[in-house]
């Protein structure tokens, strides 16, 4: 499996920790790298988040680390993170 980050959630990331630094640098980062890393924990359990229905025939899929949802898509032998954002967020 390979691991493919699209634009949109590369900008995430960097939404995410510009939004935290001024208040927390050091919360910033961790948070980037949890984020991260949970989802090069896919490429070992590619199916660990919840499929999202909605998406179907897409095998979308949905994952939580800690307060923010990671969304990605299965596609033959690439996982595609396509978004993230914090739960409080209104999406």
């Amino acid at each position: 499996m390979l691991l493919q980050w699209t634009t949109s959630a590369n900008h995430d990331l960097v939404r995410l920790h510009a939004f935290l630094h001024p208040v927390n640098p050091r919360a910033a980062t961790q948070v980037v790298q949890q984020l991260v890393a949970a989802a090069e924990q896919l490429l070992l359990y590619p199916q660990l988040g919840e499929r999202l229905a909605e998406f179907s025939p897409r095998n979308v899929r949905r994952l939580i680390v800690g307060d923010y949802e990671l969304r990605y898509e299965l596609k033959y032998t690439t996982i595609f993170v396509l978004r993230l954002w914090h739960g409080r967020e209104d999406r």
